[in-house]
This record gives C-alpha cells, structure tokens and sequence, in this order.
C-alpha cells in the first residue's frame, strides 16, 4: 500500500496533492531484469520508491508495470501498483503513455486528479529524496507548469555535417577554446526526475508542458542500461553508497533460520554420525546486542540436531525446531509473544523461508542464500551466512533507528 503523508500547501489556502510515479517495464532490452535487480542489497525499483516515499512533498507512491514481479516488489518496499496493458508497455512505447495511464487509473482509484506528478526513473539508483524536493519546491514556487533535474555539462559537444566534417554545436571550434570558467553554465538532463501540474500535463501530452524550470542537482551521471552502466553504478555504491535504505518499521522480533543463516549451511559429519556446524561469534554479539535493545529473538529451523538448540541457549533465543511449515508456527509465537507482523524482522536463506519472509515487515537473505529467497527479501545482506550476516542485520537494525 502506498504511504500516505500529510500533504503540503504551497499557499495559505490551497492545499497540492503531490504523487509519485514510477514507470518500470518487464522487458528490457540492454539489461534484462534490471528493475528488480539488486544494486547494493536494493532492487532498482525499490530504490526508486523509497526515495520518493522519503519526500516532504509526495503522499502516495504507485508503480507502473507490465511485470507482476515489479509490482510485488514494489508494494513489498511500499508502492500501490497500477497493472500497465500490453500496448503501452512495449519498447516504443513512450513514458508519457505510461503516465496518462497512470493518472487515469489513480483518479479512478481516488476519485480525483492529483496536482502535480512527480516522475521518477528507476535507472538512475542514487536519485535522493532531497532532490524530489528540491525539483517540486522549484515547481511550486517559480509557478512554473513543468521542472527537471539537471546537472551542469561544460563538455564540448559535435555534430558531423553531410560533407563528413565535424562541426561544433556548444562552441564555435573555429575560434580560441574557452576556458571552463569563462563558458555559460549548461546543463543536461539527468533522466531521473520530472515534475509537472497534472492538468497542463495531460492537455499537452508532453512532459515539457508549459513554463519549464531546470533545477541543478548534485548527482552522479549514472543511468543504468547496460550491462557495462551496472558495472559503474556497483563500483559507485561501494564507495558512496554505503548507508543503504530500508522502509521504515518499528521492529520489536528478530526471527531466523538456522542452517545457511547462523552457519555457512555446511555441516561435519563425525564417524558416529555426530554433526558439528561453524558460526560466527560477531553474529552472537549482534544477537546480544539486539536481545539488551529489548528485541525478541527466535530461531525458527527446520532441522532436528541438538546442535540448533545448544546454539539457541548459548545466544539466549528462543528455538522452535524441527518445524516442515514454518508460517504457522511462526504465527503461533507472535501471538503468543503479541506482536505484529509488520514489527518482526525474518533473516532466511531458502525456499522453506519464502513464506515467511513475505509476512514479516522486513525480511534479509544473506548474499549467498538462494536465489527465490534473495528475490523476496528486503534487503540481501553483504555478508553470507554464518560469516557475519547477523551481525550486519544487528548494526542495519540500529543504524536506521528501527527498534522499538
């Protein structure tokens, strides 16, 4: 469900409605499956919505695709979905189509045309909430009909002539080059946020729809569509991108899996037949440190070794083992222990976990879990099970203030 927010006036007596919209097509013919690829532990869809979720400005968030994946993953992070049809959801279908469609489908939703949409881009992944403000504050308060993000360009751009000769087209090369600080600003489009005023927007059909503003951003020039801009944008994220986004719960449970989660889902089996696993003690400190911060914790497993239970008293959590459904059971002890599902947090690594990692408010799979788990989790972890996972869920939990 989209996140409502108390909306904002841009005057004393008139009251905007400000929405966001996200178009993301299934098919992608540069990188397939990017929109819902994880960059950092966060989907590119999910990136997107969080953003626009985090604006003072934008009280509901919806997402536009022809992918029933998209749209799951974009209400898990907390988009409404608007299903696209086929039509408008090819490669030459343009953005605008998208966005009418859009539009049309929330007035019938809401009963009612918002003000002013923002547009966002899933392919640019380090777009932040400050700049959405940023480029609707512009919007609003220059009276302006359409806004954009820009970022100042002082490249020298040609064009080839007929004749096969290069001819400058942002500086006359017949004449001394300029020096960079001697040249007007210019500025080229980011692609990664647009704002318009509904009605202007749906009379011209164009995003570019009336009296248009530029606002300069700060912004990495990273648009990802291929294979070689993914590779850049991961090399960006792990320097600058270290503080990665989760939707915002008050968590009061930590629940895990065992096996691949607390150990690195291998297993020693001794000649008696006795079995020893390895964990890892800076997951026990996250664990303890959770457990003083007042959150319950719980060991939810599948596996029936004593080994489950020695590691469940050695941590303090509580240990429900041997258990082939794991949601009912895990139903069972939220209750008793009254709780919601949207304050626990699930770590699991495999498909016997898919059920509960969709109930749970947050959910996390280390970076080696199976690929059905990591496609539903929240977040994918760095680390890999039974080396450090936990312990990263513990600091992730406490950095972005989310215990209760």
């Amino acid at each position: 469900m989209a996140r409502r927010k108390a909306r904002r006036a841009n005057s004393a007596n008139f009251v905007m409605q400000v929405v966001a919209v996200i178009p993301a097509r299934g098919g992608s013919v540069g990188l397939p499956g990017k929109n819902t690829r994880y960059l950092n532990g966060v989907p590119l869809v999910g990136r997107a919505v969080l953003a626009a979720i985090e604006s003072k400005f934008v009280s509901d968030v919806y997402v536009s695709s022809d992918s029933s994946e998209i749209l799951e993953v974009a209400e898990r992070f907390g988009a409404t979905a608007i299903t696209r049809p086929p039509a408008l959801s090819n490669s030459t279908a343009s953005s605008e189509s998208a966005l009418i469609h859009a539009l049309r489908e929330i007035g019938g939703m809401t009963g009612t045309m918002p003000d002013v949409l923002v547009f966002i881009q899933c392919t640019s992944p380090f777009t932040t909430p400050e700049q959405i403000d940023a480029v609707v504050s512009e919007l609003l308060s220059r009276g302006a009909a359409s806004a954009f993000a820009a970022i100042e360009d002082h490249g020298f751009i040609w064009q080839v002539a007929s004749d096969g000769t290069a001819i400058g087209l942002t500086h006359n090369h017949a004449e001394p080059r300029q020096r960079r600080q001697d040249m007007i600003p210019r500025y080229r489009e980011t692609g990664a946020i647009y704002a318009v005023r509904v009605p202007e927007f749906l009379a011209t059909e164009q995003r570019f729809c009336g009296v248009t503003v530029l606002v300069p951003v700060a912004m990495p020039p990273i648009e990802i569509d291929t294979a070689e801009d993914w590779v850049i944008a991961e090399a960006y994220a792990e320097i600058h991108d270290l503080q990665r986004t989760i939707p915002k719960r008050t968590i009061r449970a930590l629940v895990t899996d065992f096996d691949g989660v607390h150990t690195d889902d291998r297993v020693l089996v001794n000649q008696d037949g006795t079995e020893a696993v390895r964990c890892s003690r800076s997951d026990g400190m996250g664990i303890e440190f959770l457990r003083n911060r007042g959150v319950k914790t719980l060991i939810l497993s599948r596996e029936k070794n004593p080994v489950v239970s020695a590691r469940a008293a050695k941590l303090q959590m509580d240990v429900l083992h041997h258990v082939h459904n794991k949601l009912p059971a895990l139903d069972a002890w939220r209750a008793e222990n009254r709780l919601e599902w949207t304050e626990i947090a699930y770590v699991g690594n495999d498909v016997n976990d898919l059920d509960c990692m969709k109930a749970c408010g947050l959910s996390f799979a280390p970076s080696d879990a199976h690929s059905e788990a990591k496609a539903v989790a929240t977040l994918v972890l760095g680390k890999a099970g039974g080396n450090g996972a936990l312990r990263e869920v513990s600091e992730l939990l406490t950095s972005h203030e989310l215990i209760g």
